[in-house]
């Protein structure tokens, strides 16, 4: 089951979900890039993210607390997004909106500003390390409206009286353990890689 091969054969079943997955966050990029009424909004989430940058900076080691700062934010939230999804898939909904308008929104004040604006941001600022860490999260978020899905049908069994739900699901939470374990690795990786590469090129 922990098998890369067994891994990538049950990616590929779950292809449909993280199209959706994409779908979510490309349609939250759209918003956040298009919609000036969400800069109230928007700002206070990346008030909060400067405040914590301040005090990491601050810090004796702030090369290693951003590491771990980065990693542990991702990691749990990508984890319970899996599992929280279990209500019915609307958490992993929101979760890829608010990135998707987080992203879109930096992406779009930052053109304001112009190329060479956009090429220090986007391509060297997010790219590094945002490919693999926004893969990480569409499939933490895929498994999440799967979970989701299989809950509603669940319900659905209550007045159909279908037999072998029981079963799928118990399966499909297995299935999920191995996969949990890629998107952390993915994001160990994505970590470094933004506290270090990127900070770098930056400067």
């Amino acid at each position: 089951m922990f098998s890369p091969k067994e891994i990538l054969r049950h990616l590929q079943s779950m292809r449909h979900y993280i199209a959706f997955s994409t779908i979510f966050l490309l349609a939250g990029i759209v918003v956040g890039a298009t919609n000036p009424a969400l800069d109230s909004f928007i700002n206070s989430q990346l008030s909060g993210l400067k405040g914590v940058a301040e005090n990491i900076d601050s810090s004796s080691h702030p090369t290693l607390f951003l590491m771990l700062f980065i990693f542990f934010n991702n990691a749990i939230k990508a984890i319970l997004v899996m599992y929280v999804g279990s209500l019915f898939g609307l958490v992993p909904i929101a979760f890829l909106a608010i990135n998707g308008m987080l992203l879109g929104y930096l992406v779009h004040k930052t053109a304001e500003q112009g190329n060479e604006a956009v090429f220090t941001i986007v391509f060297k600022g997010l790219l590094p390390h945002g490919i693999i860490e926004i893969a990480a999260i569409i499939i933490a978020c895929a498994y999440g409206l799967r979970f989701g899905r299989m809950m509603l049908q669940g319900l659905g069994t209550l007045f159909t009286k279908r037999k072998g739900w029981g079963q799928e699901l118990e399966l499909f939470v297995m299935r999920t353990l191995p996969v949990m374990v890629l998107i952390v690795v993915m994001l160990v990786v994505a970590a470094v890689i933004e506290s270090t590469v990127t900070v770098w090129l930056l400067s």
